[in-house]
């Protein structure tokens, strides 16, 4: 008899978790709510849907996140795999057909023989047996105060947006041109060219346009990584063209120098017939989104298929509730994964589905718990959320300051020595962000790779 894991949540993480365990010789029950009972930002009946954007960030295997991308493939990971499959055009970044791949991860966890899935929403944690909690941060009301039950802490909560989709066919590609940040050639990304009277008529456009007001019991906490766009230009004029609206590296081919600021609109599906508008999460109404965004040059017509919104996450302060191996110090038989456990991202929130499945496993089989090494992408994720760098707790991408400190005999071991000037001492060139990146991400996968074997 194979031995028993309940998984709560059938997002990123739940499924990622199912993967990990049904593949560690366990028999997975997964649950997940729909298509009964949707979230106020769900409304596929898939699993594995993505509702915030269809970009997994930059697939650069020295940076961060795409160090952990190249940690998770290394892991078997389930997501990095169906990604690869139903990516679409994004220059450096790896995005997907957003149905396609939570089509593929619903076949995928459908067809595993160990895995069993129940549509079911489950109002109350286990009180015996392992289980992982991968309800996301909308968990509902009734599952997320029998958490707060457990964990005897106070959720946390902020708030997440989501960025419009636009038809292909509404777009004017006599203004609109197509290109990737400092790239040549076509690029993967249509841009919105603004000169500058341009961008102050919607800047004040935007300041003025009707805003969702919150809720009387509701208070304002954004994810610093995922602002609305409003609220950036709360904090000056420039904000969103030193940001979002960065024109830098994308000179427009009608006049060969980059514009005061510009839209980018990333595609949304293979086809090419749905784009997205990058970085632009927002709090107006839908009637202020309509109004605002098609005074976008090459936007005038838009269409229109997804508007912006904006939902509310919830997450435990992981540092007062969690073990390094994501049990819950005063219940250890249920696991935390995906961003309620405090990591911000889909892919982070994936990577955790990937530590919380395995250590479900052994657990179950008897066995310790894994904790990957602090100087890896997941290492240092884990790090974050139990050794917090501030007291103030606040969830996190993964970034190179969650790393151990870098180390720079060890980088300038490994470079050839420059020649000494006349009467002076040896030369030390200074190291590059880009060089200090690289050789972290090196040592990582190095590190994962010895501690792989190891096990």
């Amino acid at each position: 008899m194979k031995e028993k894991i309940t998984i709560i949540g059938g997002g990123l993480a739940g499924c990622e978790a199912a993967w990990q365990a049904a593949n560690h010789d366990c028999h997975v029950t997964l649950y997940d709510m729909k298509p009964d009972i949707y979230s106020p930002a769900h409304e596929s009946p898939d699993l594995g849907e993505l509702v915030c954007s269809n970009s997994f960030r930059s697939n650069d295997p020295a940076s961060a996140v795409g160090l952990l991308k190249e940690e998770m493939r290394l892991l078997d990971s389930l997501l990095m795999k169906v990604a690869e499959e139903t990516k679409v055009p994004a220059g450096k970044a790896l995005a997907v057909d957003r149905q396609k791949f939570a089509a593929a991860i619903t076949k995928q966890i459908s067809d595993h023989p160990d895995i069993e899935i129940i549509r079911e929403e489950i109002k109350e944690l286990p009180s015996s047996g392992i289980t992982i909690l991968a309800s996301g941060p909308l968990t509902a009301s009734d599952l997320a105060d029998d958490l707060a039950r457990h964990t005897g802490a106070e959720h946390l909560a902020f708030y997440d947006a989501i960025a419009p989709i636009v038809t292909a066919e509404s777009l004017n590609r006599d203004i609109i041109f197509q290109a990737s940040r400092y790239d040549d050639g076509p690029g993967d990304y249509l841009n919105c060219p603004f000169d500058k009277d341009e961008y102050l008529q919607f800047i004040h456009a935007l300041a003025a346009a009707d805003k969702v007001p919150l809720k009387s019991f509701e208070k304002q906490k954004y994810f610093e990584g995922c602002l609305p766009i409003e609220v950036m230009l709360e904090r000056g004029d420039d904000t969103l063209r030193f940001g979002p609206m960065k024109p830098v590296g994308l000179p427009d081919p009608r006049t060969g120098h980059d514009a005061y600021a510009v839209v980018q609109l990333r595609m949304e599906d293979r086809e090419g017939s749905h784009y997205n508008m990058v970085g632009f999460q927002t709090k107006l109404t839908y009637s202020g989104q309509k109004e605002v965004f098609r005074l976008i040059p090459g936007m005038e017509q838009a269409d229109f298929v997804r508007l912006g919104s904006i939902h509310r996450n919830t997450f435990v302060c992981a540092p007062k509730v969690l073990l390094p191996s994501l049990q819950l110090k005063n219940h250890p038989h249920i696991l935390l994964a995906g961003q309620i456990s405090g990591v911000e991202g889909y892919v982070e929130s994936t990577a955790m589905g990937i530590l919380a499945g395995r250590n479900a496993a052994r657990l179950s089989q008897g066995l310790t718990t894994l904790m990957p090494p602090p100087d890896t992408a997941h290492g240092a994720l884990v790090r974050h959320l139990t050794e917090p760098l501030s007291k103030h707790f606040q969830p996190s991408n993964v970034n190179y300051s969650l790393f151990p400190p870098f180390d720079k005999k060890a980088f300038r071991a490994t470079q050839p020595e420059l020649p000494p000037l006349p009467n002076k001492k040896r030369r030390r060139s200074r190291i590059s962000k880009r060089d200090k990146a690289a050789f972290r991400s090196q040592l990582a996968i190095e590190s994962l790779i010895t501690w792989l074997l190891s096990l």
